[in-house]
């Protein structure tokens, strides 16, 4: 993400991850961008925006997936989570660095996430979410 001109985050199962909890298995690394960042990003990687089928819960304006590493990395613009019948765009206000090594990753404070993750609902979030709280899923 060096030279990126807006605010990033990994959210998800890597988010609770980098932030010591128990995330369970990572699959992938969600990372959230801006719209110009995105195109940039798709460009310098080499890979094109993927058209996703319409999902209840979830949309991107821009997807992509970048398949290179050993864990594949979810790319996306102008996500936005359903709550109900209304769209509600999905960008932190908060923003926390995490050093692995060299790189420094973002990732929303945890009351942040922790909302975040009750707001997408899922059962596999709801258990994410109770691990970033400290207590076991009830």
């Amino acid at each position: 993400m060096r030279g990126a001109r807006e605010p990033w985050w990994i959210i998800g199962s890597a988010a609770v991850a980098l932030h010591g909890a128990d995330a369970g298995h990572v699959h992938d690394v969600d990372l959230l961008v801006g719209h110009d960042d995105a195109r940039r990003l798709f460009a310098r990687l080499n890979i094109a925006p993927l058209t996703m089928a319409p999902d209840p819960l979830f949309r991107s304006a821009l997807f992509a997936r970048w398949s290179a590493p050993p864990v594949p990395v979810e790319i996306m613009a102008g996500f936005a989570v359903a709550s109900g019948e209304t769209w509600s765009p999905v960008w932190p206000q908060s923003r926390r660095a995490v050093r692995i090594g060299e790189a420094v990753l973002y990732v929303p404070e945890r009351g942040e996430l922790i909302a975040l993750l009750r707001r997408f609902g899922r059962p596999k979030d709801q258990l994410r979410a109770a691990a970033l709280e400290g207590r076991a899923p009830g």
